[in-house]
């Protein structure tokens, strides 16, 4: 019996294991073993858990009387009380009063309405009486709302009782009346829904009593007419008078053993019905079901024990209350600030790098080198534009005199106002790079979002700071670009001076073809050709490769299928206005000259999502030098001299002057953007990006400390709170779980189940001391054909022929369908002592045990009776010691 009271503790491990979780009030996605009781309304649920119980403590009367699940949980104890969950330590030794207690704990969540909840009630009964079990008791199912309930409320039963059922470790207990038709049963209807195989379906047929004279069940209960694997067990309970009129529950057993012994078509299997045997076999059934899902539900527990455990590292040492608690937290919370702050900017290797956009110092870096380069090619102005102000200047400074010179007073004036534009690109940058810093900041300060008034607090503080450092930064700008436009440095060794000026153009040309920088990748990513139709693809985005002398456009990013490659050689960009429908922002390349740019296209449109993308992308073209139409640059500025603007009576000197200048003006604005160029973002650095993070280092703290009161800043957003109680419930609901089950697992599961040893009390009403069938080669005797008819009476039971109050451990076999022509042979010499029961062997007319001559029928009746009452006491024998050897 040792491995079997090992056994017999994992029902209560499970009940521990419901109770840790309710308790915690944890809805846990764990599927505890269980046996959920389900059934139409008044089909006898009710009184077949309190026949168990042997006490009146259910809620009785018209309508869905369950409302909330009640996990139901049997002890065998020495003395008889109730208790519930919800009111620990209070005993309850009058029924009646556990009655109102369900009555009115069901009310206090579901109102008086008769509204449902799945919330559970737990309730323990200790007992004498009773075997362990756990049981959940499930509304029944009702078609029509009565009262104020709601209209859907046979779906939100039907939800309720899914979301018990259709969990693998359930077993199903599908309670029937007798009176209806089986083939219309509710309960095994939503049983077949989530156990079509019905593995784990447990057949109870109740008011047997009730059937008209001259019908009986007993096809049902022999498992021959809807036959389930664990079969169908009989019971019947005192009718409504019964119950009324207080019939003890102790007599309505009796009265129920005593139907079913003088029924004549129950009678031949009365000892595998009646509830005193559905209990034991629902023991039995959970036990080993309990036994089989163990491990897995360790394993279970234990991931996600392992999840848990990340999140709740960090609410480890929080306790509300605790002043010092609180100072620390948030001197953990601007450390971690402090950290994510430098990690953004700086960059990092740690998993807090954004893999979908660039943020943080990749995007800043991004705005110094191709926004602010972009920006100021932006501003260059038209070159016809720049030519006729060069020959306005020239003749203006002139006045009425006829100039030999040059005069440098033009090129100080078109220099002047060519500078004086650099303003607004730079200025743009800051506010750019401002922008993505106070993004920064507030991705930084989401960690703090447990307290969202530090939080806030703290973003204030930083903003306000950046806010004041973009000023400063702004001004020191603006001062540099007054340096600049104050004194034109015409010895700068990269000017190019008077004398050269006039030769740049030859140079110029030569220059323009070959590019410096070598054929070299400067961008990939994905666009879409806005001027292609529909039908050759246009609307899809392709894979574009920018290099510095050619764009390519593939079908996808593997690069394998390249469908064109276009040379960018005196390509410009221009931008065109977005479709009327359209969300998508288009820029197009074209040629000045008129040419097709691509197959018969004047111009190839581009497509990207958003404005940021179609800028970055024109600024990855500006450095493969592709420039926008208004442009300056010098490589393609001159050959137009010729065919210059409406000023056409120049004169041929003026022309050579404004060339000249044009060319003067060039190199003298090469050198400034240069030089702004490699300024701004060493300014922008110093004054605003080290400045705050100095700032958030060394300062913020005392910001903080000076501005706000400590313990209103740190008060947690109630979410937060919410979520952290949950968190730790559930985590220690895990914890406590996986103690639980420690102590039996190691005990039992690991170590195999021993089989049952104790069925030799079958040989008592039979003559063959072993029940071994002979080989099949041995002499054939009467022995297989009595087998042969027991297994057609133990169709009714659990799978397996009779079994006794305990069938064999292993999992039970499936019943085989009774088909009338010749049944299987039997099992080959497998010891009686072994796990698998042989399967059931049908009885039928022409279908006898492998071969042996048939038993005429009133021989049969005799065999059956025999073998009833012989199994009637070896089971009555083998209960009482049980019992006594259990419960001394």
């Amino acid at each position: 019996m040792s491995g079997n009271m090992g056994m017999e503790q994992l029902i209560p491990i499970v009940n521990k294991l419901q109770d840790a979780f309710t308790q915690l009030g944890v809805h846990m996605q764990l599927d505890l073993p269980q046996i959920a009781v389900v059934g139409g309304q008044s089909a006898g649920k009710s009184s077949v858990l309190e026949n168990f119980v042997g006490k009146d403590f259910l809620p009785r009367g018209s309508g869905i009387v369950t409302r909330r699940p009640l996990i139901l949980q049997l002890i065998n104890g020495q003395a008889e009380f109730g208790e519930f969950l919800h009111c620990k330590g209070k005993k309850f030794t009058d029924f009646d009063e556990i009655r109102k207690e369900i009555e009115g704990e069901t009310d206090r969540i579901t109102g008086s309405n008769k509204g449902i909840s799945n919330i559970p009630i737990n309730l323990r009964v200790y007992s004498p009486n009773v075997l362990n079990l756990t049981l959940i008791d499930l509304p029944g199912l009702t078609k029509v709302p009565i009262g104020d309930q709601p209209a859907d409320i046979e779906a939100q039963i039907k939800a309720m009782i899914f979301q018990f059922i259709k969990k693998e470790t359930c077993l199903i207990l599908a309670v029937t009346p007798a009176n209806t038709d089986l083939a219309n049963s509710d309960a095994l209807k939503l049983a077949k829904e989530v156990d079509p195989q019905g593995i784990r379906t447990i057949g109870v047929i109740t008011k047997l009593d009730l059937m008209d004279d001259g019908t009986d069940a007993r096809d049902i209960l022999e498992n021959k007419l809807l036959p389930l694997r664990r079969g169908y067990i009989g019971v019947v309970n005192r009718s409504q008078k019964d119950i009324e009129g207080r019939k003890d529950i102790v007599a309505a057993l009796a009265a129920e053993r005593k139907f079913f012994l003088s029924h004549p078509s129950y009678r031949h299997i009365a000892d595998r019905l009646g509830t005193p045997y559905l209990q034991r076999t629902l023991n039995q059934q959970l036990t080993n079901h309990i036994r089989d899902t163990l491990p897995g539900l360790r394993d279970k527990l234990q991931k996600q024990m392992l999840t848990l455990e990340k999140d709740v590292e960090q609410y480890k040492h929080f306790r509300p209350d605790d002043p010092s608690i609180k100072t620390k937290a948030m001197l953990q919370m601007i450390q971690q600030l402090q950290s994510d702050f430098e990690r953004t900017i700086e960059g990092s290797g740690s998993a807090l790098v954004n893999t979908n956009e660039l943020s943080g110092g990749a995007k800043i870096n991004r705005i110094f080198h191709e926004r602010l380069r972009f920006e100021i090619v932006k501003m260059s102005c038209d070159e016809k534009e720049l030519r006729r102000e060069i020959s306005f200047a020239i003749r203006n400074i002139h006045g009425i005199r006829v100039g030999l010179f040059t005069p440098d007073m033009a090129f100080e004036a078109i220099v002047k106002k060519q500078i004086a534009q650099l303003k607004e690109p730079v200025l743009k940058c800051v506010d750019l790079v401002v922008q993505e810093l106070s993004h920064v900041v507030r991705i930084c300060t989401d960690k703090m979002s447990r307290y969202p008034r530090l939080r806030d607090e703290t973003e204030r503080i930083i903003t306000t700071h950046i806010r004041q450092r973009e000023q400063y930064c702004k001004e020191q700008l603006l001062l540099l670009i007054d340096f600049e436009l104050a004194y034109m440095n015409t010895n700068h060794e990269d000017f190019i001076g008077f004398a050269n000026a006039q030769n740049k153009s030859e140079n110029a040309s030569k220059a323009g073809t070959g590019r410096a920088i070598g054929n070299q990748v400067i961008r990939k990513g994905h666009m879409c050709i806005q001027n292609l139709g529909i039908m050759k693809g246009g609307s899809r985005p392709y894979w574009f490769v920018l290099t510095s002398e050619s764009i390519s456009w593939y079908k996808d990013e593997d690069e394998k299928e390249k469908k064109f490659m276009l040379p960018l050689d005196g390509l410009k960009l221009r931008d065109i206005e977005q479709g009327f429908m359209s969300r998508r922002h288009t820029f197009a390349l074209f040629n000045p000259e008129g040419r097709n740019v691509y197959k018969d296209y004047k111009q190839l449109e581009l497509s990207c999502e958003s404005v940021d993308d179609v800028d970055s992308w024109k600024a990855s073209f500006l450095r493969a030098g592709v420039y926008p139409e208004k442009d300056s640059s010098s490589a393609n500025g001159d050959e137009q001299s010729s065919e210059d603007h409406e000023t056409s009576s120049l004169d041929p000197q003026l022309e050579r002057q404004v060339e000249t200048i044009r060319n003067l003006v060039d190199s003298y604005m090469k050198i400034v953007t240069k030089t702004t160029r490699d300024m701004v973002p060493k300014a922008l650095m110093m004054m605003i990006i080290n400045n705050a993070k100095d700032f958030i280092n060394g300062e913020l703290l005392a910001h903080l400390y000076a501005n706000a009161d400590q313990s209103q800043m740190m008060e947690e957003s109630p979410e937060e709170a919410a979520k952290r109680e949950e968190m730790l419930r559930m985590y220690h609901a895990c914890k406590e779980s996986l103690r639980i089950i420690g102590d039996v697992s190691m005990a039992t599961v690991s170590t195999p189940v021993p089989p049952p040893v104790k069925n030799d009390w079958l040989s008592s009403g039979l003559d063959n001391p072993r029940l071994s069938p002979p080989s099949p080669g041995g002499p054939r005797k009467v022995v297989p054909q009595q087998q042969g008819s027991l297994g057609g009476v133990g169709g009714g039971g659990p799978p397996g022929g009779i079994r006794g109050p305990h069938p064999p451990a292993g999992r039970p076999a499936p019943a085989i369908p009774n088909r009338p022509g010749g049944a299987p042979p039997l099992p080959q010499g497998r010891p009686s002592g072994q796990a698998l029961p042989a399967p059931l062997i049908p009885s039928r007319p022409g279908g006898g045990s492998s071969g042996g001559p048939q038993i005429p029928a009133h021989m049969r009746q005799q065999v059956n009776q025999a073998v009833g009452q012989a199994v009637t006491n070896a089971a009555m024998s083998e209960l009482s010691s049980v019992f006594s050897s259990k419960f001394k």
